[in-house]
C-alpha cells in the first residue's frame, strides 16, 4: 500500500510554512522538491569522495569516478538502454535537446530539409531548431494539435515528407498534460526511415521509460524534475546515431589526441562531455532514479492519478472555470476517495477504471483559466493561502497562442502531494475567484 504521508517524511520542505500557512507545492512540473536520501549523497560525496573523475590515479579520484560511471549505469538501466555508450551527461533537457539540434543538423540535412515538431512544444524544443534554420537554412514544421489538445495523427503522414530529416516531440505536455503516442509517432517515422527525439521532461517523474519499446532515436529528460538536483539531465542516443554526429563541444575529456596539426576525438559517451562533469550531481540523480524505482513507478503513476482524476472533479464544479488539455472532460465514473493519506488496492482499482472509462491519457498537470480573472493575479492570491502553483505562458507561447490563450494556471502533482492538497486547492479558488471576479 503506498503510504504518502511515510513519502511526505523524506521531504523536510513540505512541512514549512508560507506566509503563516501550511505549504501546498503545485508547481512539481517546473521541479520536484529533494528527498534527503538525495541530498544526504550529494554531500557525502563532498565530504568523502570529492575528486576530478576519470584522469586521477588516486584513491579519492578513482571512487568519485566510480560513483560517477555508478551512475551512467543506473541511467541506462532506468531507460533500458543496451549501453552506457548511450547514456551522455549533459545540464539538462533543454541541453540534450541543443546538442542533437546543433550535431543532426550540421552533419545530417542540408538547406531546405526539415524537421517536425508539434504544436505543444516547450520552447527548448521549438527554438533550438529555429536557430539551426537561421544558421543551416533548415524548415521547421509543426504537426496540428485538436481543440482538446491532442495530435492530430491523422495529419503526420502528410507532415511527413521526402525532406522531413528529424521528427522532436514532447512525451508528455508541460500545459496540457497530454500523455502523447508516442511509440506510433516513431513507428510510422521509422517507415520512411526518419529518426525521432522525445522530450522526456515531464514523463520521467511520472512515467516508467523504456527507450527500446518506445522505439526512439534520441531521447532527454532532466533531473531537477524528477527529485535529483539541478543543473544535471541525460541524452540517450542510439549508439549507432551518436557514432555519426560530430562532438558538441570542444575542450578536456572529450578528446582522444591533440598536436598543433590535428585532433582526435574519444569514444562514446566521452565525445559529447566537455570538461568536467558535474559528478557529484550524477551521484544524486542516481540516488533519485533509486528513490523514485524502490516507490515503484506503477505506484506513484496511480496516486498521481487519483489525484489528477479528483483535482479534474473538483475544480469543474466551479463557474466560469476553463480546463484545458484531453484530461479536462469530466466523467461520472471519478470516485470520490476519503481525505485521508493512505489507499487500498481498491482504490487503485477505482483509479484504473477511471483512467479506462475516460479515454484521456493524461499526467500530473492541471492548467486552467477562470472567465475575466488574470491567471498571475490568481496565482498571486493562491499564494498568499499557502498554495503554490505556476502561472504564465510555461514556455510554451506557440501552445498557448493556438488555444487562444495568453497565461493560464498551472497545478502539476508530484508522488508527496496528497487529496488533502488537492482540496486545498480547490478550497483556496473558491475563496480567490469571488475576490477577483
Amino acid at each position: 500500500m503506498y503510504d504518502v504521508n511515510k513519502v511526505r517524511e523524506d521531504f523536510p520542505i513540505l512541512s514549512r510554512q508560507v506566509h503563516g500557512r501550511q505549504l501546498v507545492y503545485l508547481d512539481n512540473a517546473a521541479t520536484t522538491q529533494k528527498p534527503l536520501c538525495v541530498l544526504d549523497a550529494m554531500r557525502s560525496e563532498y565530504l568523502n569522495q570529492n575528486a576530478n573523475v576519470h584522469r586521477g590515479v588516486h584513491y579519492l579520484s578513482q571512487q568519485a569516478t566510480e560513483l560517477h560511471e555508478q551512475a551512467r549505469e543506473r541511467v541506462r538501466q532506468f531507460l533500458g538502454a543496451r549501453s552506457t555508450n548511450e547514456i551522455v551527461f549533459t545540464r539538462g533537457t533543454t541541453e540534450a535537446i541543443n546538442l542533437v539540434a546543433q550535431t543532426f543538423c550540421s552533419s545530417q540535412m542540408k538547406a531546405g530539409d526539415e524537421v517536425l515538431v508539434t504544436d505543444m512544444e516547450h520552447h527548448s524544443n521549438i527554438v533550438p531548431w529555429q536557430m539551426q534554420a537561421i544558421s543551416q537554412g533548415i524548415v521547421v514544421r509543426h504537426l496540428p494539435i485538436s481543440d482538446d489538445g491532442r495530435l492530430r495523427l491523422d495529419l503526420l503522414d502528410d507532415f511527413l515528407t521526402e525532406r522531413t530529416r528529424l521528427v522532436s516531440l514532447c512525451h508528455v505536455s508541460n500545459v496540457l498534460g497530454t500523455l502523447n503516442p508516442v511509440a506510433e509517432v516513431v513507428r510510422r517515422a521509422h517507415e520512411r526511415g526518419i529518426p525521432v527525439l522525445v522530450d522526456a521532461a515531464q514523463s520521467a517523474p511520472h512515467l516508467a521509460i523504456d527507450v527500446q519499446q518506445l522505439g526512439c532515436d534520441f531521447l532527454a529528460f532532466s533531473g531537477h524534475k524528477m527529485y535529483g538536483p539541478t543543473g544535471i539531465g541525460v541524452l540517450y542516443g542510439r549508439e549507432e546515431w551518436l557514432d555519426r554526429l560530430p562532438p558538441y563541444q570542444g575542450g578536456g575529456e572529450m578528446i582522444s589526441n591533440v598536436s598543433w596539426e590535428h585532433t582526435t576525438y574519444n569514444e562514446l559517451p566521452f565525445k559529447f562531455e566537455a570538461g568536467t562533469p558535474d559528478y557529484v550531481a550524477t551521484h544524486g540523480l542516481a540516488t533519485a532514479i533509486d528513490y523514485l524505482c524502490g516507490l515503484g513507478l506503477g505506484n506513484v503513476e496511480a496516486h498521481e492519478q487519483l489525484l489528477y482524476r479528483r483535482c479534474i472533479e473538483l475544480l469543474s464544479d466551479i463557474p466560469g472555470m476553463r480546463l484545458l488539455g484531453p484530461g479536462s472532460a469530466r466523467t461520472d465514473s471519478i470516485a470520490t476517495v476519503s481525505h485521508g493519506s493512505t489507499r487500498t488496492d481498491n482504490d487503485l482499482d477505482r483509479v484504473e477504471q477511471c483512467k479506462t472509462v475516460a479515454e484521456n491519457p493524461c499526467e500530473s498537470v492541471v492548467s486552467f483559466v477562470v472567465d475575466g480573472i488574470h491567471p498571475l493575479d490568481m496565482g498571486t492570491l493562491l499564494d498568499q493561502m499557502g498554495v503554490a502553483v505556476r502561472t504564465g505562458h510555461h514556455c510554451a507561447q506557440p501552445l498557448l497562442t493556438r488555444l487562444g490563450l495568453t497565461s493560464t494556471v498551472r497545478a502539476s502533482f508530484a508522488l508527496y502531494n496528497t487529496l488533502d492538497e488537492v482540496e486545498a486547492l480547490a478550497s483556496a479558488l473558491h475563496r480567490v475567484i469571488p475576490m477577483l471576479s
